[in-house]
């Protein structure tokens, strides 16, 4: 079954709809992050795609990437309760949920705005060129995990 691609209005209304039932007091179902963390956590997968952070792999580590976890990320299966993140994605320090909230919002929006074109074809940094379908895939499996931790 194909996932709901961000790109779309009707997806990625439907993600800010579900952002919008997690409060600062929200609790998650499993795992240690508050919600606060939580957002600072998606907003990571963001800041990588557009290259706001840098992607600190190797050559050794990148080929790992691309060899091991580049399908189970793009694919269309959901991730199951608590595995492995990469480091990148581990919030150490407590986070504003109010402004990781907007920054979230803001993310999605210009996901969905910049849409399927600017994404065909772009490179990630760990799995290298992806199709639009591939990002799309990406963003999702991450919101909707995270927001099915927290219950919405």
């Amino acid at each position: 079954m194909a996932l709901p691609s961000v790109f779309e209005q009707k997806a990625s209304q439907d993600l800010l709809a579900r952002l919008e039932q997690i409060t600062a007091q929200s609790q998650p179902k499993w795992g240690t992050m508050d919600s606060a963390k939580l957002l600072a956590h998606l907003n990571v997968t963001y800041d990588l795609a557009y290259e706001r952070i840098p992607n600190k792999l190797n050559f050794f580590m990148k080929l790992m990437m691309k060899l091991f976890v580049k399908d189970k990320v793009t694919n269309e299966v959901p991730y199951k309760q608590n595995e492995r993140t990469a480091p990148v994605f581990i919030i150490k320090n407590d986070r504003d949920f109010a402004k990781e909230k907007a920054i979230l919002i803001q993310n999605i929006k210009e996901t969905a705005t910049k849409g399927t074109a600017f994404f065909e074809g772009r490179e990630n940094t760990s799995f290298g060129v992806l199709s639009a379908s591939q990002w799309s895939n990406m963003f999702y499996k991450h919101l909707d995990h995270h927001f099915r931790q927290f219950g919405v």
